[in-house]
């Protein structure tokens, strides 16, 4: 498990290739105060983690407890609630592992630690590939039931939910293996790179078309009641506003993470590309902050699901 500044978090292999470590230095040489690293505190980082944690065992609890949301949309919403609890999770167990083996309180061999590090590494880096395709599968979901309403049930089936769940959950342990495993290949880097861009595009896509359907809908509306004209400026307004903050967030809290395996690829000697690998302990906070703001946007916003929240939350008192 990597233990010197920025590389000591999961994944940091990333930020240990032999093309880019050895010009960190360089790069603050030569930059000077341009070249700023953003120091990520433990306590922050496990702080994130624990309200991230809490957050999604309560979506997957709720989910669970009530047989009224064991739809298939609320499965999907579900298996993010859990992709994101892993990513939290394993973000956690490392760091609180390393804390441990810097402060002398846990001993363990070198192979041990590295084997350890290889688990947790796969562990997070299949939950994020599962956290990415949850969230398209989302969009999917909800773009079928609007175009396609009348046939949905036919169409989204629980049956066909819960393969593509188990799909998504092997495809996601296999590729986060092979990851690990030929990290410093740059084929498998733009691999990653390409599918969270397609996962980009395809939300965009989905939502937006989603969107103009909608503002279609009610400029029907206004046209059949005339003085409801500004009430229809005012929903495409928030319609737009809202695309906006679930897409932007979605490329601020995951674009960070993506762009520096693409520097990785493109300029690893670089003294800028060094500097922003310099800050990979931060990219990887965006990540977990995305997993506390997920539940806020897909599962909290269900009045049934807030109900059920609710009852599990007065049943542990």
């Amino acid at each position: 498990m990597p233990v010197q500044g920025s590389q000591r978090r999961l994944l940091g292999s990333l930020n240990s290739t032999p093309t880019a470590t050895p010009h960190l230095g360089l790069a603050a040489n030569q930059t000077g105060a341009r070249c700023r690293e953003v120091s990520i505190p433990d306590g922050l980082f496990l702080s994130l983690g624990l309200v991230s944690l809490v957050e999604n065992v309560l979506v997957v609890t709720a989910i669970a407890k009530n047989r009224n949301l064991h739809s298939p949309m609320y499965c999907f919403i579900c298996c993010l609630a859990l992709s994101d609890l892993l990513v939290s999770g394993s973000n956690m167990l490392e760091t609180a592992v390393t804390l441990l083996l810097e402060a002398g309180a846990l001993v363990a061999r070198a192979a041990v630690v590295q084997q350890l590090d290889n688990v947790i590494d796969v562990i997070t880096c299949s939950s994020m590939l599962s956290s990415l395709c949850f969230l398209g599968a989302i969009a999917v979901d909800r773009y079928i039931s609007i175009f396609y309403a009348l046939r949905y049930h036919s169409i989204v089936t629980l049956p066909r939910a819960r393969r593509a769940i188990a799909a998504i959950w092997v495809a996601s342990v296999l590729c986060s293996t092979l990851f690990i495993a030929y990290y410093d290949h740059a084929a498998v880097l733009l691999c990653l790179v390409v599918f969270f861009l397609a996962m980009l595009v395809l939300m965009a896509v989905l939502y937006v078309h989603m969107l103009a359907r909608a503002c279609q809908h009610a400029q029907g509306i206004a046209r059949l009641h005339k003085r409801q004209r500004l009430a229809h400026q005012g929903f495409g307004l928030k319609g737009a506003a809202t695309l906006t903050i679930l897409l932007g967030i979605f490329f601020l809290c995951w674009g960070p993470f993506f762009l520096h395996l693409t520097l990785i690829v493109l300029c690893p000697q670089h003294p800028t590309c060094s500097c922003i690998f310099k800050n990979f302990n931060l990219f990887l906070a965006l990540i977990i902050c995305n997993a506390i703001i997920d539940p806020l946007i897909y599962a909290f916003r269900s009045q049934e699901l807030r109900g059920t929240l609710k009852e599990v939350l007065l049943c542990s008192w």
